[in-house]
């Protein structure tokens, strides 16, 4: 089985980025990276994606400060 990585961009998204990584993660291709793209969140969606990724070990967190379009 091939690799398969999912980038996920990510900007303010405590909202929604709980969901979005439930989604992935229960999907049934098991053989994943998943690279998400904080793009200087000043809210908790790197605590949320830490929490995820002391859980499971595909899921990895980039911080960048905010670049903008």
């Amino acid at each position: 089985m091939d690799k398969v990585t999912m980038i996920i961009p990510a900007y303010n998204a405590e909202k929604t980025i709980e969901k979005c990584l439930d989604s992935v993660l229960n999907q049934t291709y098991s053989n994943l990276e998943i690279l998400i793209i904080d793009d200087g969140s000043s809210d908790r969606t790197a605590e949320i994606v830490n929490k995820y990724s002391k859980q499971d070990s595909r899921i990895n967190l980039y911080q960048q400060q905010n670049a903008g379009v």
